[in-house]
């Protein structure tokens, strides 16, 4: 049988692999896509839209509970978890069945199978029935990433729960313990301790949140104890005793073990690159702790072999797949991109409060030799924030004391991950507190407040 030859092959339709995909056939390329599972990938079925379904139900829940506030009522509120799950399933299915039409409207061929790399330019697809020998010049790997599983403490999908349990739960937890807070604990503890969940969060880092400002980690963390969780930083879970219908955890904790029951555990300690069983090692692809490493191109240094999105390391975002999946088929069809930085990248988290953040945090810009400026504007000082009911946050800018360079923002409180684009923006078009300051914000909205942040830094602010 014959091989099917393309200009590219991409491996993974999730949100690198398929966003290369049609750029590559926007280019003129002759473009196949292979997907073992799922169109869309982890983030779409999985991860970024099935969560913030859920997310969206919590929060609506929560508002109805407040509905006194805003001169309503509300009674006899309550929830129905399969009925929560379910919207969330339809939605992640919507955009699934989405990504394939794209496929269709940018004549991409699909293969649905499992990939291998047999030789340099060839892949090898296995599927339901029988497997597909494709050839190309170009190959990307956009395999993705799993959750990280500690020895020990592995998922049962019953007592011990990852990211795609808590997604499908089969009952809800009255006593949690959610292991890991980046941006997937966080997410999880943050909905499920909003339905009622009595929530504990375990950090092994000194604080919640570790890749954000460390301001904005302590606003968080101020916040989420207020609402009921408990939060163990510089803990560790040394080991899960699994009985029937509880886990007894052995945490650790300033030098002392101490032993707590819980009903249910999520463990979100990280993940994993895709990278077994490509056949990738016997092409001489160099692999560092499970990820592929890549130049800032994303080349493997194997002829005609790219990597993108998670498998070539963090940050492990959705948008930083996208956009280096389209920066790769713009150097394979010849063209002369800029390479992704990933300190233009945004990082969003949709808990109550949200958190959001791109550049620099004050400690970093301070380690790399920066003289800055800092500004900081709260949202009591805001009218619409007030007027939402929705006074609890900050914003916060850096700047560089000499240029005016925005080196980062951050911020926590309501919306801010909608908030958080206009400084990408700023960034991306290398805006100093000059340009900042002379942009002209709409009245009223929480979007003022990264004008009087940037106002701040200047000692110019007016509304505190």
């Amino acid at each position: 049988m014959a091989a099917k030859e393309f200009d590219l092959i991409v491996i993974g339709a999730g949100p690198g692999g398929y966003v290369a995909a049609i750029r590559g056939t926007q280019l003129g390329l002759k473009v196949a896509i292979v997907e073992r599972e799922h169109m869309g990938g982890i983030c779409l079925n999985w991860g970024c839209i099935p969560t913030k379904a859920m997310l969206r139900s919590s929060e609506v829940f929560h508002l109805m509970h407040r509905a006194k506030e805003f001169g309503l009522s509300a009674t006899g509120v309550d929830y129905d978890l399969d009925a929560v799950v379910k919207r969330s399933r339809a939605v992640a299915k919507q955009l699934n069945s989405g990504v394939g039409h794209l496929m269709k409207k940018n004549k991409v061929e699909v293969f649905m199978g499992e990939a291998t790399l047999p030789a340099k330019g060839k892949v090898s697809v296995k599927m339901d029935k029988g497997s597909e020998e494709l050839t190309a010049k170009n190959i990307i790997l956009a395999t993705g990433a799993r959750a990280r599983e500690l020895p020990g403490l592995e998922a049962d999908g019953d007592l011990v729960w990852t990211y795609k349990h808590a997604l499908m739960p089969s009952r809800m937890p009255k006593k949690l313990l959610v292991i890991g807070s980046g941006a997937i604990g966080i997410e999880f503890a943050s909905f499920y301790n909003t339905l009622g969940a009595d929530t504990t969060m375990v950090e092994v880092m000194d604080r919640i949140l570790p890749v954000e400002d460390a301001e904005i980690s302590a606003f968080a963390k101020k916040s989420f104890t207020k609402q009921g969780m408990k939060i163990m930083e510089k803990a560790m879970v040394k080991q899960l005793d699994r009985g029937k219908g509880k886990v007894t955890a052995h945490i650790e904790a300033a030098g002392k073990v101490e032993k707590i029951d819980f009903d249910t555990v999520i463990s979100a300690v990280g993940i994993v690159g895709n990278v077994e069983g490509l056949g990738l090692e016997k092409l001489g692809v160099k692999i560092d702790r499970t990820h592929v490493v890549t130049d800032e191109y994303c080349r493997t240094g194997v002829e005609g072999l790219y990597a993108i999105g998670d498998i070539a390391g963090a940050p492990w975002l959705a948008h930083k797949a996208s956009h280096e999946g389209v920066m790769v088929a713009e150097l394979i069809a010849g063209g002369h991109p800029h390479p992704v930085k990933p300190e233009s990248i945004a990082g969003c988290t949709y808990c109550q409060p949200q958190v959001a953040s791109v550049g620099f945090t004050e400690a970093r810009a301070k380690e790399l030799g920066h003289d800055v400026k800092v500004g900081r504007f709260p949202f009591i000082g805001n009218g619409k924030a007030i007027a939402l009911g929705e006074a609890e946050g900050m914003v916060k800018t850096v700047f560089d004391a000499k240029t005016g360079e925005l080196l980062g923002a951050h911020m926590v409180g309501a919306e801010v991950t909608e908030l958080i684009q206009g400084y990408v923006v700023g960034r991306q078009l290398e805006t100093t507190e000059e340009d900042l300051m002379h942009t002209v914000f709409p009245h009223p909205t929480l979007s003022e407040m990264m004008h009087e942040s940037v106002l701040d830094a200047y000692g110019r602010v007016i509304h505190i």
